[in-house]
């Protein structure tokens, strides 16, 4: 069994969590929920008028017993690969990263009306992030075998992946599936080949932090010359004449001109 561990664990135990407060809640106080789904589910129209933080919260909500043991039994064999491979800050990067693009996606779709879905409709369901995964699992190990759950036969991943998206795409059709939900998954599909294709190997927050790092010495390399050029008008009109390079890094006069022997400072030990 993969082990049970780190993003992989959190998310399952807080999607479960969840599921199972909304249950009891429901079933023995009868008390009425619509509002988390109205505050936490993905509305595009919702979305659009500010309510962000739904394109990750619904990937936190299901609707059902089966919607939920499937998609955590799923994150758990395919997340537990990954998270053991890539480390924990790839891992939840790449997840996140599909959770969000399968919102985007769907937000999209819906604004097109596109077989009768609107932008009301909603959406729950942590598929999109994990069909995100399952495309960079099948990529990164196309040739790897694995047990196709629950039929006791093994399949290489890059046909567990093209099934999925065949599967994916015939559900758009069949209105049984939920409609405009379908999107994520491909949504999903679409945002983990990015991921993997794409995406430095080292992470986003990794590119963003040497994206920072680089803007800000450009900034400071900037200043320095800046401060060169005025420093060298300044002593220019005190008919003192200094040099700087390209850089804004002093360049001293030749040695026979300096007292002392050379020194920068003026000073001999």
């Amino acid at each position: 069994m993969p082990p049970f561990a780190g993003w992989v664990k959190r998310i399952i135990i807080t999607c479960t969590a969840i599921f199972l407060l909304e249950l009891v809640a429901r079933r023995v106080f009868h008390i009425d929920l619509g509002w988390v789904d109205e505050w936490f589910a993905l509305i595009p129209v919702f979305v659009m008028k500010g309510e962000i933080w739904q394109l990750v919260t619904y990937s936190l909500l299901h609707a059902s017993f089966s919607h939920l043991f499937f998609n955590m039994l799923t994150l758990w064999f395919i997340g537990a690969y990954l998270e053991s491979d890539w480390g924990s800050r790839r891992f939840i990067e790449c997840y996140t990263f599909c959770v969000v693009g399968a919102a985007l996606v769907t937000i999209a779709v819906s604004y097109t009306h596109f077989l009768g879905m609107n932008e009301h409709g909603g959406t729950v369901g942590a598929s999109g992030g994990i069909f995100g995964l399952l495309m960079a699992f099948g990529i990164l190990y196309a040739d790897q075998e694995m047990f196709l759950f629950p039929l006791p036969f093994r399949i290489k991943a890059k046909y567990l992946v093209g099934i999925w998206v065949i599967v994916a795409i015939v559900a758009i059709f069949d209105p049984r599936q939920g409609g405009i939900a379908v999107f994520a998954h491909l949504g999903g599909l679409l945002f983990g080949f990015l991921f993997v294709k794409f995406l430095p190997s080292r992470g986003i927050s990794y590119a963003a932090s040497e994206r920072y790092f680089s803007v800000r010495n450009s900034y400071y390399r900037w200043k320095r010359r800046r401060a060169a050029r005025k420093f060298q008008v300044y002593m220019r009109d005190h008919d003192r004449k200094v040099t700087f390079d390209e850089h804004g890094n002093y360049v001293p006069p030749d040695d026979n001109d300096k007292p002392n022997g050379g020194s920068k400072s003026g000073w001999v030990n």
